[in-house]
């Protein structure tokens, strides 16, 4: 009904690896959401505790607070997320290790840093408010929907969705509810929005869905992969049992929406 050019993809816990998923080499460098990106297109891909690709990817599966494991700790993530150790009188620490740093995307990001937040303060108040958890299994998933089988049971469900079809399932997540925040857009990591922060929709009486790939840096990774007028929106499998529910009987199949699925 929404004519996604991607099918929906499931996010798994497990204590298996799937036989041929994509992973990272341990102790590789990588962003999760190249590994998302290539589940989008029907492969099945697996992170673990050992092949995250970075500490951020770590927190955003749900492998505890990855953080503490950057160069320089907490502080040196949060110089590296926000204004860098360049202009900093007591982080020659930090320099020493960015100088150690052989990317030179990386060293970079680290002297001068990313720019995400103002100050490093505002980096640890935004790491301080991650619901960090750590999930009781081996691996997360990245599956496409249609392949998942019937004795797995997805935590998170994605879509890949243009602008139009963001309206339409931000218009469904709310079909059955009162209120107006069914849906948030929180600033954190591409992998955080898609995985950690719907985890902890998880438990809600009321889960909301969550917008994602608003995370320059995730884009960059997936935009020649996806495209770049897509964004994220995760949902927890419960959730998006219901709006599957109730789909036939809503705006989906009155005329506003059949005027814009035409152009689609």
């Amino acid at each position: 009904m929404l004519h996604m050019k991607f099918g929906p993809v499931a996010v798994i816990w497990s204590d298996t690896k799937p036989e041929n998923a994509l992973s990272f080499v341990p102790g590789r460098r990588g962003c999760l959401m190249s590994l998302f990106a290539q589940a989008a297109k029907g492969r099945t891909a697996a992170i673990s505790r050992e092949t995250f690709g970075c500490n951020g990817g770590g927190t955003g599966a749900g492998f505890g607070n990855c953080f503490v494991n950057s160069p320089g700790g907490i502080e040196g993530f949060s110089h590296f997320l926000s204004n860098g150790v360049l202009g900093c009188s007591n982080c020659s620490e930090f320099r020493t290790i960015a100088d150690s740093i052989p990317n030179p995307e990386m060293k970079e990001h680290f002297l001068k840093g990313e720019g995400y937040r103002k100050t490093p303060e505002l980096v640890k108040e935004f790491i301080s408010n991650l619901p960090v958890t750590d999930i009781p299994c081996a691996y997360v998933l990245f599956k496409p929907l249609s392949e998942v089988l019937p004795d797995e049971e997805p935590r998170i469900i994605v879509f890949i969705a243009n602008p139009h079809q963001v309206s339409a399932l931000i218009t469904l997540a709310n079909y059955r509810y009162g209120g107006l925040e069914r849906v948030i857009i929180p600033a954190s990591a591409g992998c955080h929005q898609v995985m950690l922060l719907p985890y902890n929709e998880i438990a809600s009486q009321h889960p909301r869905a969550v917008l994602g790939l608003t995370d320059p840096s995730a884009r960059q990774q997936v935009m020649h992969v996806l495209g770049d007028d897509v964004l994220t929106f995760a949902v927890p499998f419960t959730m998006y049992k219901e709006m599957e529910s109730d789909a036939p009987g809503s705006f989906l199949t009155r005329h506003t929406w059949k005027s814009i699925e035409e152009r689609l």
